[in-house]
């Protein structure tokens, strides 16, 4: 199966160009051959012979845990050229005896570390599964310990933005999405044009051969789940037990993933909304939900106007539905999101110091010291994204009456609008391979709709639904005991449930 681009290298090795005196964007790009997936590429790196110590990287937290450097091709298409090093580690199965291969995973993103599978998935797997299985972690391609890519130079950390409730204030959008591509175009650009879903795929598949297995059993969650997809669709022969937990649905991924958070987010706000209402003596944010939202809304108008303070960091309008957005991932931090809005609106009234309960500061200092830029370079060298900004100014006017906090967030321009084309075709995931998806129904992050999608691509796949819980991630100690044992049974026995399963949280969603 050919997992290249026929016409890629006819494309232009150098983009560039001005619109009104605007610097979009300048990259140095390297011609792309078409590269050949699965078992017909055969090549050294294949049978590479792995040095296994105890692994000294700080994002690997537990104990004894083992880690290997695996040198793969930067583009696959020339075996001979630029290469990197890509780190793993292991945990071996706690029974030699009943051991059945390997269980890599990947814990999201895009431009998630993975390296430390055990913290993952070590306290949620059951004993019986943990026999069977060396836990395999990654830090992929250009992430982490894995060849990281170097910083584009960032202002701030986050590239997913608002356009905020002004026509003004998409327009600085725009500027400040192309200065942000632009500074990624500084760099090392040939690295840059590689560092993408499906050379990790490739990655996986190499790190398969390189283990001796024949084939790979894989948990993904959220973007992991993308990247599983993919690999079933790269390959399918080599695909064992996969598990996919939160789903993107590959059709909508990138652009419009964030556009169906717009949406999700608002039913989520909603959902928190009337439970901060009900606690309104503690945190005084209103008595009702439509209280809590006019509250709220007021405060992103008077970001618009002028930033509030917090900590020493501005809140401005273009990060405020951001910092909601991050906090309705889960119904299991509703009391560090109404905190963390509750500082917020104290600083508008002059107390610009954050509580220990929001963890407000925190959050400030990682948005404005550090950098995100691996999401962007892993989504936008995936999947191309619109280029006019009249076709995002658009979006958002348009859901301004129905995604009033959100929908300039979601629908908001991007880097990606003034990145280079990728340099292989977004991959269409269509196949047939066994797999189990999770998914909750109040998922803002991956919404439900979109693992309704990827059901739909994948007939041979089996939904087990979380029924009415706003989380993002169910396969969780003491969530649901149903989604557990679905998940604990397919990789201990190898079995699909006959049919699609409803389950629900063990205790009560508060």
């Amino acid at each position: 199966m050919s997992s290249g681009d026929p016409d890629a290298e006819r494309r232009s090795t150098r983009i560039g160009w001005r619109s009104g005196g605007l610097l979009l964007a300048v990259f140095v790009l390297a011609a792309v051959v078409p590269v050949l997936a699965g078992d017909q590429m055969r090549f050294p790196y294949y049978s590479q012979e792995l040095n296994w110590k105890v692994c000294d990287t700080p994002s690997v937290a537990t104990p004894g845990v083992e880690c290997a450097d695996v040198t793969v091709p930067l583009d696959y298409s020339d075996p001979d050229g630029r290469t990197l090093t890509v780190v793993i580690s292991r945990v071996p199965a706690t029974d030699p005896e009943r051991r059945r291969g390997i269980l890599l995973s990947n814990p999201g993103g895009p431009g998630a570390a993975g390296l430390d599978a055990a913290s993952l998935l070590g306290d949620v797997l059951s004993p019986d599964v943990l026999a069977q299985y060396d836990l395999i972690g990654m830090d992929p391609r250009g992430v982490g310990a894995s060849d990281p890519t170097e910083p584009c130079g960032w202002p701030v950390s986050e590239p997913v933005r608002s356009a905020g409730p002004t026509a003004a204030g998409f327009d600085e959008e725009v500027v400040f999405a192309s200065e942000l591509a632009a500074a990624c175009g500084d760099g090392d650009t040939e690295k840059l044009r590689h560092i993408t879903t499906r050379n990790t795929a490739r990655d996986m598949d190499l790190i398969r051969s390189v283990l001796g297995e024949d084939k790979i059993s894989y948990f993904g969650l959220s973007y992991g789940t993308y990247l599983g997809a993919v690999f079933t669709e790269m390959f399918p022969r080599r695909s064992d037990r996969i598990v996919l937990d939160s789903s993107i649905d590959p059709d909508r991924y990138w652009t419009g993933l964030v556009q169906d958070w717009g949406p999700a987010d608002e039913i989520a706000f909603d959902d928190w909304a009337r439970w901060v209402a009900a606690r309104n003596p503690t945190y005084r944010l209103g008595a009702t939900a439509p209280e809590v939202r006019a509250t709220v809304d007021a405060l992103y108008q008077r970001t618009a106007r002028e930033p509030i303070m917090v900590d020493g960091y501005p809140i401005d309008d273009h990060i405020f539905p951001f910092i909601l957005h991050n906090l309705l991932r889960s119904y299991q931090v509703n009391d560090m999101m109404a905190a963390t809005v509750r500082d917020i609106a104290d600083a508008a009234a002059g107390d610009s110091t954050s509580s220990a309960e929001s963890g407000l500061e925190e959050l400030l200092e990682l948005l404005y010291t550090g950098e995100n830029s691996e999401l962007m370079i892993i989504a936008c060298g995936d999947s191309d994204a619109p280029r006019d900004p009249e076709w995002y100014r658009h979006n958002i006017e348009s859901t301004r009456v129905t995604q009033p906090l959100f929908g300039a967030m979601a629908n908001n321009i991007q880097p990606c609008a003034f990145w280079p084309r990728p340099v292989e075709p977004a991959t269409v995931v269509r196949n047939t391979v066994p797999v189990l998806m999770t998914q909750a129904t109040g998922d803002a992050r991956t919404p439900y709709g979109e693992a309704l999608q990827l059901h739909r691509h994948l007939p041979e796949s089996r939904l087990v639904t979380l029924q009415d819980v706003r989380i993002h991630l169910t396969f969780r100690p003491g969530l649901s005991t149903c989604v557990n044992n679905a998940i604990d049974d397919y990789f201990g026995t190898g079995r699909l449930p006959a049919t699609d399963i409803t389950c629900t949280a063990d205790q009560p969603v508060q």
